[in-house]
């Protein structure tokens, strides 16, 4: 075990473990965001740039600052290291810089897309940006593409994290899309003639962290914030069946899930609970699930907001209507 102190808060840790999940043991706006990260996709990690962080003491032994920033989610913590997150003006205006340069191509389509009010990027914006632009240049733009029965690709809306390309190579057994191209004309697209059928597939549109993967089976159905978050799940054969479905009176309008607070598939029985696409897509029918309870949702967000009395409504009158 070794201590380390995160904006003058200390914590022990295990030996190896990375200054932002060092970070997240603690909790709280010191946790530095995280685009790209992923905990449970193996090698995902140091595309974004967006979870910097000063060391102002590099270990015990050697108490000496690093001269630069470094990426929280890939440097391991030392004993006696020091970490200014939230207390370094160095890291907030570096975070303002690489939400900038985030925000240079993506459309400013927040209003038509599915992803608004979930989406992590409007939370990194939100705290992170300035109100101004300096980007005077054209946008670069790509036309929506089918790339399977059911996946919507917005490459325009794309930050290229590679969790997507992580999450088929590690889930499925061939992969068929991935990053093409160099620099500024890199994007996501499917090699020649193919396209994202396997029975996984579909995990893809969770770890997005932006909305360049969408669901067209709920595309365009509902805002988020008008539906209700509900704890499920189903004797499945593939996967474990454990999901959030995503209701509207008593119809289920989309099925994704379970996220922790840092947007990562929870982990059930000590596997993560990804979802088939049959669960994800096929599935729709309330008998079909065994309904658990609400999901309260609180990751920078009102979906939760003013949908559910968590006691008996008959207790107390006045909270019968929080049920219409």
């Amino acid at each position: 075990m070794v201590k380390v102190t995160i904006d003058g808060i200390e914590i022990e840790v295990e030996e190896g473990t990375t200054i932002l999940n060092a970070a997240r043991q603690v909790g709280g706006d010191i946790v530095p965001p995280a685009m790209c990260y992923y905990s449970k996709l193996e090698g995902s990690g140091g595309k974004c740039r967006t979870c910097l962080v000063e060391v102002a003491a590099g270990s015990e032994r050697d108490p000496r600052p690093m001269p630069k920033l470094m990426v929280s989610c890939s440097t391991q913590v030392q004993h006696g290291m020091v970490v200014k997150n939230l207390t370094s003006d160095r890291v907030k205006e570096a975070r303002a810089g690489v939400t900038e340069f985030l925000l240079a191509n993506h459309p400013l389509d927040c209003p038509v897309c599915d992803q608004a009010g979930e989406c992590h990027l409007q939370d990194l914006g939100f705290e992170n940006g300035k109100e101004g632009t300096r980007f005077e240049e054209e946008k670069r733009t790509f036309a929506p593409r089918d790339i399977g029965d059911k996946i919507k690709l917005h490459m325009n809306r794309c930050i290229l994290c590679y969790r997507c390309v992580y999450t088929a190579n590690q889930l499925t057994n061939k992969r068929v899309h991935g990053v093409l191209n160099r620099g500024d004309h890199a994007e996501i697209s499917t090699y020649i003639e193919k396209a994202l059928d396997n029975e996984f597939i579909g995990n893809v549109i969770d770890v997005c962290p932006v909305g360049a993967l969408t669901d067209k089976t709920f595309r365009f159905k509902s805002r988020v914030w008008f539906l209700k978050p509900m704890n499920a799940h189903r004797d499945c054969p593939t996967c474990q069946g454990i999901a959030t479905v995503w209701m509207f009176g008593n119809e289920i309008q989309r099925v994704t899930g379970r996220k922790d607070a840092y947007g990562e598939i929870e982990t059930h029985n000590g596997k993560t609970a990804w979802l088939c696409n049959t669960c994800r897509f096929e599935s729709k029918d309330v008998a079909q699930w065994t309904i658990e309870g609400p999901r309260v949702i609180n990751r920078h967000s009102v979906i939760s907001q003013g949908h559910y009395v968590l006691k008996n409504p008959l207790e107390d009158k006045s909270t019968v209507k929080n049920l219409k």
